[in-house]
């Protein structure tokens, strides 16, 4: 993970940098949004983003998207019985608790 220097530089992971076509001298926008900071080449469109891509890249985009979410998906354990191990109590116990209030 990045570190901000005592200059309050940043350096931007390579990957990154050559996914959105950053190169050694190029100028960059910082944008405050919320409780987080964006950070976009220059003369980048300021919307949401997609506006300037074509539907296929869009497209292409969701896909891949959808991709890393199924994946991630696939190496979560959920846990379908509404109990966990690490518990002293189960839903039902609660319902039950409830009920005899």
């Amino acid at each position: 993970m990045p570190k901000v220097t005592s200059k309050l530089q940043v350096t931007l992971p390579k990957k990154i940098a050559d996914a959105h076509g950053i190169h050694p001298g190029d100028q960059i926008d910082f944008e405050s949004v919320g409780d987080v900071i964006r950070i976009r080449p220059e003369g980048a469109d300021s919307g949401a983003g997609n506006k300037a891509k074509s539907p296929a890249e869009r497209l292409r985009l969701f896909e891949e998207a959808t991709r890393r979410q199924r994946a991630r998906e696939q190496s979560m354990t959920l846990n379908t019985h509404g109990e966990s191990p690490d518990r002293e109590w189960t839903r039902e116990a609660l319902y039950d608790r409830v009920r005899s209030d």
